[in-house]
């Protein structure tokens, strides 16, 4: 039986601004112990910006149920203003595993999260929105 998860890069977190959108780069592990400072950052980021909230997810190395929890709640929160963007290979293994593709706005990238309109029967997070990575 393999060994539990053992602790792994600390989360990072940083946050900009572009044009109406907020950009949140969220990087290493995201797990029950540091979730906390993402949902409070998509929140945040939520109530200031106008435009999209945009979750690049490229620098992400371990995630969980937690992790899974706080972006479905971000998505009920935001609708469809909430883009996740370029998934890390573990984040796409774990979205297959889930089958979180069909629930959750991924982009291929932050650009196109960015360039995304917000779709009409997603705007207030009730329906799944199209992926642009063919999952």
């Amino acid at each position: 039986m393999p060994p539990p998860h053992s602790a792994g890069p600390v989360m990072g977190l940083t946050a900009r601004q572009d044009g109406d959108a907020f950009v949140l780069a969220v990087s290493g592990d995201l797990d029950l112990e540091n979730t906390g400072p993402l949902t409070t950052a998509v929140t945040e980021a939520g109530e200031s910006a106008r435009g999209p909230v945009v979750l690049d997810l490229s620098g992400v190395t371990f995630a969980d149920s937690t992790t899974v929890n706080v972006l479905l709640q971000a998505y009920r929160a935001l609708g469809g203003r909430l883009r996740l963007a370029a998934p890390s290979a573990f984040v796409k293994r774990l979205f297959d595993v889930i089958g979180l593709w069909e629930a959750l706005p991924v982009h291929d990238s932050v650009e196109s999260a960015l360039a995304a309109p917000v779709p009409a029967d997603t705007a207030e997070g009730s329906a799944p929105a199209v992926s642009d990575s063919g999952e």
